[in-house]
């Protein structure tokens, strides 16, 4: 992780999301992308369409992890839990996270959140996923990240990520360009933003991809909470 870790905060601060270059080697990215068809290691395996959640499907993890996204989620959560006490300090909301990951999987676990999170999707021609929020429980750590495993242009076309905010003033949309191994660390749910006399407002936050016009994509999420 060599961001600009100053830049990187002051993008999430201000657009909700930032983007973390080469997060994973193309080497990584095959290796995970892998592990889609197997049946071990996964917990459960969601087919979106029956659910109303798009077009396409993901797997959960099961717990042990893949080593490299176990050492991920241990490596990155130190860095985002100033982030969200922050943010949650802004919002006036009373929640502050532990500095170790282990400590807030605790606390998870402690509420009936015991299931993991992590999760590959997988699209083909025509998938894509509607904008929703990734939330599980009580617990919900409010930053999150997704992880492109699938060379752009070549290995697909289309499904481009995509993140919209609402708030008071309106709204927004954003598409999010990643190349294979980028990251885009996002908000869950909500966000603080600079309101327009001053003072902070509430910025509720969803995200998606848009269809795919061919190919196939697999993409990592990495969801710090774990789920009832």
């Amino acid at each position: 992780m060599n961001a600009d870790w100053a830049s990187f905060e002051h993008s999430l601060d201000t657009a909700g999301h930032a983007v973390l270059p080469a997060l994973l080697t193309p080497d990584q990215c095959a290796e995970l992308a892998a592990l889609y068809p197997k049946s071990e290691g996964f917990r459960s395996r969601v087919v979106m369409e029956r659910h109303g959640f798009g077009r396409g499907e993901y797997k959960y993890f099961d717990y042990p992890l893949p080593p490299l996204l176990d050492r991920l989620r241990h490596e990155l959560y130190p860095r985002l839990a100033p982030i969200a006490n922050r943010w949650n300090a802004l919002l006036g909301t009373d929640t502050r996270y532990p500095d170790r990951l282990d400590e807030y999987l605790q606390r998870c676990h402690q509420a009936g959140q015991t299931r993991p999170t992590p999760l590959i999707l997988q699209y083909q021609a025509g998938d894509y996923n509607c904008l929703h929020q990734d939330l599980y429980g009580e617990h919900v750590f409010p930053l999150q990240l997704t992880i492109l495993l699938s060379r752009a242009g070549e290995d697909f076309i289309g499904g481009e990520f995509v993140m919209t905010e609402t708030a008071s003033s309106g709204q927004r949309a954003e598409v999010v360009v990643l190349d294979q191994g980028d990251a885009v660390v996002f908000a869950v749910n909500h966000r603080p933003a600079q309101g327009r006399r001053g003072g902070t407002r509430k910025v509720a936050m969803r995200h998606g991809v848009s269809r795919l016009r061919s190919g196939r994509r697999h993409t990592i999420g990495l969801i710090f909470h774990d789920a009832i």
